[in-house]
């Protein structure tokens, strides 16, 4: 639940508040150990099932460039990434996510980050040699949220390529920004992470204090990882930036030319929450995967929370337009530390796609009831409007 005094309306349509208004009545305790100082997120290990398929969907479609490879990972990286991979692609038996892994400033951070998850009962594992190439020194947990967290500092320099135009393509992917993670209980997620140093920028409630999502930042953007509502622990989505809204455009035409539209799932489209524009594909496993660009600073220590209501259909698309029904509720498993999938628990709060889709199915919902989305926008995610 959330607090909802001291929140002032905007032209815009948000709520802006100074910190962050959610409230949880079952918090994961707070460690007596300082959390480590994380500076960003850094890179996904993804598990896949056809390594080379989806290393042609990734180099050769999305552009990403190979560090190093060999019979059973590619490691990749973004244009303007030194360190030696953003994405790690790695052959195994089941599609999910191996490690959310966040870079800290210190290598002292480690033992901080040992000692933090330790005090919670948290399984803990710290390898000097890193788990995956091209990483030292670093620690992986299982978080009290079920999802499988990894922080380092030492890692291999290469080269960055911001200046190789010769190697550029219209959609350019130049970093990675930041992932989306799927838990029953946001609030008792959003605490958690508030432990760990994040920051909320943005959230998703309604009036009577449910929360659906939380976004939250270490570096100074609107998130390095979001909290959306759902049945999990599960991956929702990894995100990486292009510079410009028209490097989305190029990837929607290339991924057309190959015909290969059928891995758009959303989009284009901007963002109400962000204010980004967005893209949201889906790689030959199914892992979701969001291009995204133009969001906005939020380094100042008084930076505003913004709070927007559930039922503002410009919330998750700022034109309106509907939400396909797979985006809220497909995602990828996370795997424990020996590699097996975390069992899923169901969200037991009220369901974003529930109060803001409708009963019909497809529809969906604004602040005024009595304001029905138009017929003629409906389109082909309301039932009986497919031909």
């Amino acid at each position: 639940m959330t607090d909802m005094t001291d929140r002032t309306l905007t032209s815009s349509g948000f709520y802006v508040s100074q910190e962050a208004p959610i409230r949880t009545d079952n918090p994961i305790p707070t460690p007596s150990s300082p959390a480590p100082d994380i500076l960003r997120c850094a890179y996904m290990e993804l598990v896949v099932t056809d390594l080379k398929v989806s290393r042609d969907f990734y180099v050769d479609v999305l552009g990403l460039y190979v560090t190093e490879e060999d019979e059973n990972a590619v490691y990749l990286r973004s244009t303007e990434e030194f360190i030696h991979h953003n994405l790690v692609l790695r052959q195994g038996p089941v599609a999910a996510v191996a490690a959310f892994s966040y870079r800290v400033r210190t290598p002292e951070d480690l033992d901080k980050a040992v000692a933090f998850y330790s005090e919670l009962g948290c399984r803990v594992e710290r390898r000097a040699d890193g788990f995956t190439k091209g990483i030292g020194d670093s620690v992986r947990v299982e978080d009290p949220l079920g999802f499988p967290y990894e922080f380092f500092y030492e890692t291999t320099h290469v080269e960055r390529l911001a200046w190789r135009y010769d190697l550029h393509t219209p959609g350019e992917l130049v970093r990675l920004d930041h992932f989306n993670q799927v838990t029953p209980d946001v609030p008792r997620a959003t605490k958690f992470m508030q432990d760990l140093g994040f920051r909320v920028t943005e959230d998703i409630q309604d009036e009577e204090g449910t929360v659906y999502a939380a976004w939250m930042r270490r570096k100074p953007t609107v998130h390095d990882t979001a909290m959306t509502g759902g049945d999990g622990p599960r991956m929702h989505h990894v995100a990486f930036a292009t510079h410009e809204k028209h490097n989305i455009l190029a990837i929607c035409d290339k991924l057309g030319a190959l015909r290969m539209s059928d891995r758009i799932e959303r989009g284009p489209g901007r963002h109400g929450v962000s204010n980004a524009f967005y893209l949201y594909l889906r790689d030959p496993d199914g892992h979701r995967v969001e291009i995204y660009t133009q969001d906005y600073y939020t380094g100042d220590p008084d930076n505003p929370v913004i709070t927007w209501d559930v039922h503002d259909n410009q919330r998750r698309d700022w034109w309106g337009n509907p939400v396909v029904p797979s985006w809220y509720t497909e995602a990828s498993l996370v795997l424990d530390l020996d590699g097996n999938p975390q069992p899923v628990v169901a969200r037991t709060d009220s369901s974003e796609m529930a109060v803001t889709i409708g009963a019909d199915g497809f529809s969906y919902t604004r602040s005024d009831d009595s304001e029905e989305m138009p017929a003629w926008k409906q389109g082909e995610y309301k039932l009986g409007h497919q031909l």
